[in-house]
């Protein structure tokens, strides 16, 4: 397995100067006399808002033959979940746009037929349900299987690539949110997982990582010189991504995720709750690095829409301290103590699973949902974390490039 480098150009006032892994690429001269495919959506943008597509398209004897999507598709003009894209053309480069969230997720051979390389360009946010991710490991799946090499364009994990929290997903809870045994928050770059999955996992495509410099594992991402441009329809902003890994849980209950409003993820609530007693009630519990705010809102759409609902907002005061999933599952287990009657687990389908709870699939295994549902302490459900997270980094240790 090879890895593109390049050379650090000089950090910005107050920021560090990551460059990033399609800067690398396409300085090298490694695509050259090439047919490509790129796996990309809105937000493959570098540091001076240029689009890998673009970047292609205008590189010096590299021919651009198609663009693929991923969930939301392309151009992310798609704004909820299970809602698939359709296959279209490019007007502008005039090539032909796949998705690769469409009666298919996996590119076919006829998609893959005359690319002589598959470049992936895609932005992670660091958490194991966020089916980005999911979309490269198909690519890698096909592309092994039809003699394609990948290259994967790395960037920063947003939310650091240092720390790692929750359950690792248990076999049989395969999904298309969560294909392999890895926990909640993996801190690893999108490039770091490639590597993972297709040694680790027996992917075995001819992969090859186009490496960043100068951005080091304990960083957030506004302490980078890259722009934040949102990676989906629902991930506005760093403070989203931040408490993402424990607030997507409650896409597996009835609870209001905040999807509809202008702060989905850290808007919580339902219109059965009393926002202040239960901001009141999370603020008692001391969890660390967060501070719960009674908040009141009014979701435009999906669950709740139109309703009113309390609940609070997940102010997050200490990066370093606050565990995302942890604090999720403080939140699920106090709506559901607010009012047992009136609080429900979502029920299947969800992101192509059938039978199968959402919740179960979303947290790794049944474990959660059988802890919430017998109010087990809350550091007793930390607790069964352990062994997962502590595997898990000796797991990805091999695979780790910064």
């Amino acid at each position: 397995m090879n890895a593109v480098t390049q050379h650090a150009g000089p950090a910005e006032a107050g920021h560090h100067g990551v460059r990033l892994g399609s800067d690398a690429l396409l300085s090298s001269g490694r695509l050259r006399g090439l047919r490509v495919g790129v796996v990309c959506n809105h937000a493959s943008l570098d540091r001076g808002f240029q689009h890998i597509v673009d970047r292609l398209a205008a590189a010096d004897g590299v021919t651009l033959s198609a663009i693929f999507g991923p969930q939301h598709g392309f151009r992310s003009d798609v704004q909820d979940n299970m809602i698939e894209t359709p296959h279209r053309d490019d007007t502008t480069r005039r090539v032909p746009v796949y998705s690769l969230y469409s009666e298919t997720r996996e590119p076919t051979a006829e998609m893959l037929s005359g690319l002589d390389v598959l470049v992936i360009d895609l932005q992670d946010i660091g958490a194991r349900i966020y089916t980005y991710i999911y979309t490269m490991a198909n690519c890698l799946r096909a592309c092994s299987r039809h003699g394609i090499p990948v290259i994967v364009c790395d960037r920063p994990n947003p939310i650091n690539g240092v720390d790692v929290e929750g359950e690792t997903l248990a076999p049989g809870y395969e999904s298309f949110v969560g294909l392999f045994p890895i926990p909640m928050r993996h801190g690893m770059t999108i490039g770091e997982l490639a590597k993972l999955f297709n040694s680790a996992f027996g992917l075995d495509a001819r992969l090859e990582v186009a490496q960043m410099t100068g951005w080091s594992r304990e960083l957030f991402a506004d302490a980078t010189n890259l722009p934040w441009v949102m990676p989906s329809p629902n991930m506005p902003t760093l403070d989203t991504a931040i408490v993402y890994p424990g607030g997507v849980l409650f896409e597996g209950t009835m609870i209001s995720e905040g999807r509809g409003t202008t702060r989905p993820f850290e808007l919580v609530g339902a219109p059965w709750i009393e926002a202040e007693r239960f901001a009141a009630a999370m603020n008692a519990l001391e969890l660390p690095g967060a501070f719960f705010r009674p908040a009141v809102f009014e979701p435009t759409f999906q669950k709740h829409a139109k309703a009113t609902c309390g609940g609070c907002q997940i102010h997050v005061t200490d990066r370093s301290a606050f565990k995302p999933v942890l604090t999720g599952a403080a939140l699920i287990q106090m709506f559901r103590r607010c009012n047992p009657e009136k609080f429900a687990w979502r029920q299947p389908p969800y992101e192509y699973e059938h039978e199968k709870l959402p919740i179960d699939i979303l947290a790794g295994s049944s474990r959660l949902r059988q802890q919430v549902e017998a109010n087990a302490p809350l550091k007793e459900i930390a607790d069964s974390w352990r062994e997962d997270e502590a595997a898990f980094h000796a797991l990805r240790q091999p695979y780790l490039l910064y």
